[in-house]
């Protein structure tokens, strides 16, 4: 799709060229069956990366297939870059799922952006597959007050617009904020991080992939 070997300016730059190539409709007659969660764990300091995908079925809530791999970090942290960090390992681990889900949940943000282009709009459009992102912080935007029960939202807004919603996935926790990716609308995205809500405060998605990498991150340590 494009390099990776680019400076934080160069990047910036390739968020806002790809923007314009971003679809946030979902596929017609979306109703996905197999819902994936991706996660990437590293330890403070390191420039390895264990990134993980873990592929649940809608139905009956089982793991239907998993993968995970260690890869090199080859972009420094930088707030509203994270896409350059993660999605090359992701990717890796993306190649090898036997299984391709109908979506993904990403641990970070979609749209909701400063440039509307977060970690699940570039995955989606590298890997033109319909995405998600549901971050456990806010990266822009404000919202206000939402009730303390599963399933109150709030408009997360910036700039006048609408980026995403704060969503409670179980009762009186913290709020998740979930946007579209790619290949998707806030209200269906909505829709999916609700069907994985298992009563705890992330969807079960990523509750299973972060399990997967640090596991992944756990056993790599051990064995060296």
């Amino acid at each position: 799709m494009h390099r990776w070997d680019l400076t934080p300016s160069e990047a910036v730059a390739l968020q806002k060229e790809l923007r314009g190539q971003l679809v946030l409709r979902p596929p017609p007659d979306f109703a996905p069956r197999l819902v994936a969660g991706a996660d990437v764990s590293m330890d403070k300091g390191s420039d390895v990366a264990y990134a993980g995908l873990v592929v649940i079925d809608v139905a009956t809530m089982d793991t239907v297939d998993q993968a995970t791999v260690v890869a090199p970090l080859t972009f420094p942290y930088v707030s509203g870059l994270l896409s350059f960090r993660e999605i090359p390992p992701v990717t890796a681990a993306w190649e090898r799922l036997r299984t391709r889900p109908d979506v993904v949940i990403f641990d970070g943000a979609g749209y909701a952006h400063p440039r509307r282009f977060g970690l699940a709009c570039h995955a989606g459009l590298l890997l033109g597959v319909p995405t998600v992102g549901c971050a456990k912080t806010i990266l822009v935007g404000t919202h206000g007050p939402l009730g303390t029960e599963r399933g109150a939202m709030a408009p997360l807004v910036h700039r006048g617009e609408t980026v995403g919603m704060a969503v409670r996935l179980r009762d009186a926790v913290t709020p998740v904020y979930v946007s579209a990716g790619h290949l998707m609308d806030l209200e269906t995205a909505l829709r999916v991080v609700l069907s994985m809500a298992t009563g705890f405060r992330e969807p079960e998605t990523t509750r299973r992939a972060h399990r997967l990498v640090n596991a992944e991150r756990k056993r790599a340590g051990s064995a060296g």
